[in-house]
């Protein structure tokens, strides 16, 4: 198992939907959790947007990365470009991808202009994970991040 720690702003939308997704989809490789560089609270769109495509993230948490989190993740993975800015550095051999992905949250319109961009970011967070592989195995996971 790796230890996959998913980083972006607010730990509200992005990073959510895309813990949501490693654990559903891709649970069997690693063990997903996410944080932000600050704490928004979980996001009702992302949640309602999740549930749409079989994934339940209400039990999820809105938490601000320590540097217990980063000691734990084998792969740390940005989302936004704040988040990879503002990142910790994570010790030497630990992965760093970066997903430069839009934040949902700052589309405006109505709500059907609003759902129709979660949607958008969820398929392309949705076809990311699917595709995401790392070169080589790392050091056993402890149990939680």
């Amino acid at each position: 198992m790796i230890n996959l720690l998913i980083l972006c702003t607010g730990n509200a939308c992005r990073s959510q939907i895309t813990e949501g997704y490693f654990r559903a989809l891709r649970g069997d490789k690693f063990l997903a959790c996410s944080a932000g560089i600050e704490a928004h609270g979980l996001n009702p769109t992302a949640m309602a947007v999740m549930r749409e495509a079989g994934i339940d993230i209400s039990d999820h948490r809105s938490e601000v990365v320590t540097d217990a989190m980063i000691q734990w993740a084998d792969t740390v993975i940005t989302v936004c470009g704040n988040a990879r800015e503002a990142c910790p550095v994570p010790p030497a051999g630990v992965a760093e991808p970066h997903w430069p992905i839009p934040d949902p949250a700052a589309i405006k319109g109505d709500n059907a202009a609003v759902l129709a961009g979660f949607r958008s970011v969820r398929e392309d967070i949705r076809a990311r994970v699917e595709q995401f592989e790392l070169g080589a195995e790392t050091r056993a996971p402890d149990a939680s991040c």
